[in-house]
């Protein structure tokens, strides 16, 4: 029943838009994202043009209200060593941090306040990512993480400079995000 359900759910959120999945637009959306989601980008990939690198930090509370803060931890250094030190790396290894960031800018946009459910939901699941990976890096009990983002633009193929650098943050311009709470990591 579960697979039939699935498969169903899949369906409707890829097929032309009809009265039934307009209907039920919502319970699609929170079946298929983030996980499920479908692109057709594997027949015809869309080159990423910003190379973005994600360093999280985590911060803890204290009894007395102070907060103890970790440092920096590069993310995207730590997947792309999984990746290259790999005779088979994993497409999580190689996508995860990436696409979710992507799914994040795309709904949140430079004001990092999510207005929508999905973009609320995409900002938990990257603030989770972020946890989970600074899990044995951080602080001994951390409650809250927060994001660094800087974007370098990646030239076309056959020019040596790229055209333009991405709105919001260059390399001499790191993004932070807003501090996030999370459920805590005590180890």
């Amino acid at each position: 029943m579960a697979a039939v359900t699935h498969v169903c759910l899949v369906f409707l959120h890829i097929a032309p838009s009809n009265a039934v999945s307009r209907q039920y637009q919502r319970q699609i959306d929170t079946w298929i994202y983030p996980y499920f989601e479908q692109n057709w980008q594997l027949f015809a990939p869309n080159p990423e043009s910003v190379r973005w690198q994600i360093s999280a930090r985590a911060s803890t509370s204290a009894p007395d209200g102070s907060r103890q803060t970790g440092a920096w931890q590069d993310l995207t250094a730590i997947d792309d060593a999984a990746v290259r030190h790999s005779a088979f790396p994993s497409h999580t290894a190689q996508n995860m941090l990436r696409r979710a960031w992507a799914a994040y800018l795309e709904t949140n946009g430079p004001t990092d306040r999510p207005t929508t459910e999905r973009a609320r939901m995409l900002q938990e699941y990257l603030a989770n990512i972020a946890a989970r990976r600074l899990t044995g890096n951080a602080p001994p009990a951390f409650d809250a993480v927060q994001l660094r983002v800087t974007g370098t633009p990646i030239a076309p193929p056959g020019r040596s400079t790229p055209r333009t650098a991405p709105s919001g943050s260059t390399p001499s311009n790191a993004r932070y995000l807003p501090w996030w709470q999370v459920e805590s990591h005590d180890r």
